[in-house]
């Protein structure tokens, strides 16, 4: 069913005012953390806690390793709005249930998101619990066509190649050097899921450039790249895809793999932030 621009607008900013209420504050960074990848919440000072069915047309989430919270509050001093789990287009939700959480967080003040997700590795070089930055990505699940009849309200739309902020991609690279962390920067596939590829889907996806694949973030991304948000993207690399030998993983191991790479990851982050923090407005 379509939903006027109007409604939408009326949707979001419902969903603002009742988080605010709760507390009320301006983040400047919005926070989607991924599956296993929770552990940055516990560093939010003063932080707010919500259920997502305590926000007005927030969409549930019911994927193993997503709380399923939204969390305001002070991250090395700055104002955040951080997601502890994210919803996906295989639980059944459309695109415009997805991509709301990032509308109501604009909506907020945020003008800059940083999305993590856990994905598997297409790169040979890659190996299980690798950092990638995401410079790019390809959608298999069709994302763009869903939001583009919202294109003629937005007329300073960019370029798809922009939808992740370059400076603040080598700036990540630059500050995990600095750390001594290795982070891969790489082209990250988005499918439909629920179910891990084929080995045959694997050869396809390296082919086409992809170096991890994951079953988010896109649709997130694309909503940011339309509100004129600056996007820096990550992934844990939890398993590495292989084309010649049968291989399974479970969500159970993913999440164990992010549980155990998530703090090289909020080491990045935060180091971000602490920079950011530092810098005059």
């Amino acid at each position: 069913m379509a939903v006027s621009p109007a409604d939408e607008k009326a949707s979001i900013n419902r969903a603002c005012q009742i988080i605010l209420k709760s507390r009320w504050i301006q983040p400047q960074i919005a926070i989607v953390l991924g599956s296993g990848l929770g552990g940055l919440a516990d560093r939010v000072q003063h932080p707010c806690i919500l259920n997502y069915d305590q926000i007005d047309g927030f969409p549930r989430t019911h994927a193993s390793g997503h709380q399923g919270r939204l969390i305001t509050g002070f991250l090395a001093g700055l104002p955040v709005v951080m997601m502890q789990g994210r919803t996906h287009r295989y639980e059944g939700y459309s695109d415009r249930n997805v991509r709301f959480p990032v509308q109501v967080m604009h909506g907020l003040g945020a003008q800059l998101l940083i999305t993590t997700n856990a994905a598997g590795g297409l790169n040979p070089r890659f190996q299980v619990a690798d950092l990638m930055v995401i410079d790019s990505h390809l959608d298999f699940l069709w994302t763009r066509g869903a939001i583009s009849g919202q294109v003629k309200t937005h007329p300073g739309i960019r370029g798809q190649k922009e939808c992740y902020d370059s400076k603040l991609v080598q700036r990540a690279k630059l500050l995990a050097k600095n750390m001594c962390l290795e982070l891969h920067q790489g082209c990250y596939i988005a499918t439909l899921g629920p179910t891990f590829e084929t080995r045959s889907e694997y050869r396809m996806f390296r082919r086409f450039g992809g170096d991890a694949v994951g079953m988010s973030t896109v649709p997130e991304v694309l909503m940011a790249q339309q509100l004129s948000m600056r996007v820096l993207g990550f992934s844990v690399i939890t398993n590495v895809a292989s084309t010649d030998i049968p291989q399974s993983t479970t969500h159970h191991e993913v999440v164990s793999v992010g549980d155990a790479a998530g703090p090289r990851l909020m080491s990045i982050i935060m180091a971000l932030l602490d920079e950011m923090a530092g810098q005059p407005d």
